[in-house]
C-alpha cells in the first residue's frame, strides 16, 4: 500500500512542477510544439541550398544542418567530401543557436573563462560555442529555427551559415 501512495505522490509532484514551470515561464503547448512559427521543409531546403552554393564558391565541403523551433533536425546535407566528424558539430551548432537564440560565436564569447556563461557548452547534452550556428528568422523577424555549418575554418563555416540564413530574406 505505501508504494502505491508514493507513486501517486511522485506523479502529483511531477504534474505540479510542470504546471508551475508553465505558469512561471509562460510556456504554452504551442510554444513547446512550435506553433505556426516552425520552419517549413521548403524554407529549410532553401536555406540548405543557399548555404551549399556558398560552400561550393568557397571550395569547401560542408555539413549543413537546419533545426526547427524545437531544436530538432529538419534538414541536413553532408556535401561530398564533408568531414564525418563535422556532422555532429553542424547539428550541435544549429541546436545551440536555437536553444539560446544567439549566434554560436556570441555564445562562445560569453562562455570564456571568467565570463558569465563559462562551461555552458557542457549543458544540454553538449553545445558548440564557436561560429557557424545562427538563429533563422522569417520575414517578420520571428525565430523559426537555426542553421549549423561545419567542415572548414570557423570563418568559412560562419560565412556559409550567413548565406543560408539570407535565403529566408528573399
Amino acid at each position: 500500500m505505501p508504494i502505491k501512495n508514493n507513486t501517486n505522490r511522485i506523479k502529483t509532484i511531477f504534474l505540479l512542477s510542470i504546471m508551475f514551470f508553465s505558469v512561471i515561464f509562460g510556456v504554452t503547448g504551442s510554444a513547446i510544439a512550435g506553433g505556426n512559427n516552425d520552419i517549413t521543409i521548403e524554407q529549410a531546403l532553401a536555406v540548405i541550398s543557399a548555404a551549399r552554393e556558398k560552400a561550393e564558391k568557397q571550395g569547401t565541403f560542408m555539413n549543413i544542418a537546419v533545426v526547427g523551433v524545437g531544436a530538432n533536425l529538419k534538414a541536413f546535407v553532408r556535401m561530398d567530401g564533408g568531414l564525418l566528424g563535422s556532422i555532429d558539430i553542424a547539428i550541435k551548432k544549429a541546436k545551440t543557436a536555437r536553444l539560446f537564440n544567439l549566434p554560436t560565436g556570441v555564445l562562445g564569447e560569453l562562455s570564456q573563462p571568467g565570463k558569465s556563461l563559462y562551461n555552458i557548452e557542457f549543458s544540454n547534452g553538449g553545445l558548440i560555442t564557436f561560429p557557424g550556428g545562427l538563429p533563422l528568422k522569417d520575414k517578420n523577424g520571428n525565430i523559426i529555427g537555426a542553421i549549423g555549418v561545419s567542415g572548414s575554418s570557423v570563418e568559412n563555416d560562419n560565412e556559409v551559415a550567413l548565406a543560408g540564413a539570407a535565403a529566408l530574406k528573399k
